[in-house]
């Protein structure tokens, strides 16, 4: 973790809410972690 950065952890398998707001930032994707940073988003732990 970069110091000063905030980490918000989000359940999208518990919380639905959760779900649809990856889905906003994925355009339909489900594949898992989603990062945004400063509007920037990385999807998967290879990035896209």
């Amino acid at each position: 973790m970069k110091e000063g950065y905030k980490i918000v952890y989000k359940d999208v398998v518990d919380e639905p809410r959760s779900l649809e707001e990856m889905l906003k930032h994925t355009p339909g994707s489900r594949r898992v972690p989603v990062l945004v940073e400063a509007g920037q988003v990385t999807i998967g732990f290879g990035g896209t």
